[in-house]
């Protein structure tokens, strides 16, 4: 099957008990057993219900895994993944991870003995001895910078490292880590995979048993589960994922080609550009560009928020990947949790300005641009 029909039908047949053909909610905290210690594969929805079934199936077909473990938010996938870990584990990132993963390894889990070190990608070699996990983004969040993902995967495992990569940002339509050679891939399934900003979710996805298990067993002993009914919102958004990429693709292109022409624009951050750093990596490992784009403004820190919040259809808010355009600054919201030090080293500047660019008619996405830009400078 080709993506756009697998997004509809893997894990999504029709319930077999009434022939619905959209499986049902299973609104329940408790299965009945036939027998002390018999069910029929259920037993108490934290530990598993038909609901997370259905979209694990949908997911590990999409990134082409043999394994997936639905979460209550992105951050709770990553919490079940870190809690394997053990006291004296040491985790390599490569610089510019999403600044909730840095709170969650920086300010929770290093009270506990696991050690987080971040450098910059032509560090990253030098650094791997010695450690459990590289772990990275590609694009990352929020400069879009591209890593070939093959060749850092391939650097772990000669140092007998797990390679962890969070595709959150790309979207298993534009870009699949695991058959580059990564052993797990998360998301936060609130964003592109639901789609419609009205639910939070995760997931964990592996071709590794060992893995799965310890994902499973994270979710249950820690109380990571998701609703049933997260997961069915998820699930229907994901139906549209295929033609919902299509339209956030190319209208991103649109918006970061008319921001690089813009006097008031110091730098746009966009893979699909030919002037990108990474065109080359990222053309080469993705089917499309995604649907992020940042943008370096030549303004001061009261005329860019003057900007961003005169927009009428870029909405100023955190989170991406719904179907309406979303505009943040980072250094005040998305990555407000790093120190100034580490934002300046990142390249976060009080100018940076992160689009998700939503699925809106591509002229309307322009011309709001160019009225607030106009406003702004004159």
């Amino acid at each position: 099957m080709k993506f756009a029909t697998k997004v509809i039908h893997k894990g999504q047949e029709p319930d077999p008990s009434t022939g619905a053909v959209i499986p049902p909610i299973y609104m329940t905290s408790t299965f009945a057993q036939e027998a002390p210690g018999v069910n029929r594969g259920y037993e108490y929805t934290r530990a598993g219900n038909p609901n997370f079934t259905y979209l694990e199936q949908q997911v590990a077909n999409l990134e082409g895994a043999q394994y997936a473990t639905v979460f209550s938010s992105g951050m709770g996938a990553l919490t079940a993944l870190v809690s394997s870990l053990s006291q004296g584990d040491r985790v390599v990132a490569v610089d510019g991870v999403y600044g909730g993963t840095w709170r969650l390894f920086n300010q929770v889990f290093n009270r506990f003995g696991i050690q987080y070190d971040s450098f910059p990608v032509d560090q990253i070699e030098k650094a791997l001895k010695g450690a459990k996990w590289l772990f990275f983004e590609t694009p990352t969040n929020p400069l879009l910078e591209v890593f070939d993902i093959a060749a850092l995967a391939k650097l772990a495992k000669r140092e007998g490292l797990l390679t962890v990569v969070d595709n959150t940002f790309a979207c298993p339509y534009n870009q699949n880590p695991l058959t580059l050679g990564v052993d797990v891939v998360l998301h936060s399934s609130t964003k592109y995979l639901g789609g419609h900003s009205d639910v939070v979710g995760g997931v964990v996805m592996t071709n590794n048993l060992d893995i799965q298990t310890a994902a499973h067993f994270g979710r249950k002993a820690l109380g990571l589960n998701p609703s049933p009914f997260d997961c069915w919102l998820v699930s229907r958004g994901i139906k549209t994922l295929a033609v919902r990429m299509e339209k956030h693709n190319s209208n991103a292109l649109a918006i970061a080609q008319f921001l690089d022409k813009h006097f008031c624009v110091k730098k746009v951050y966009y893979p699909g550009l030919e002037t990108h750093p990474g065109y080359a990596v990222a053309k080469k490992q993705m089917c499309g560009f995604g649907g992020m784009v940042s943008a370096e403004f030549n303004l001061s820190l009261e005329k860019t928020k003057e900007l961003i919040s005169n927009f009428k259809l870029f909405t100023l808010a955190e989170s991406l990947g719904g179907v309406e355009s979303l505009v943040s600054h980072p250094a005040t919201m998305t990555h407000a949790s790093l120190s100034p030090e580490v934002r300046e080293r990142m390249g976060i500047t009080c100018g940076l300005v992160r689009f998700s660019v939503g699925i809106e008619d591509t002229q309307d996405l322009i011309d709001d641009l160019a009225a607030s830009l106009d406003k702004c400078v004159t």
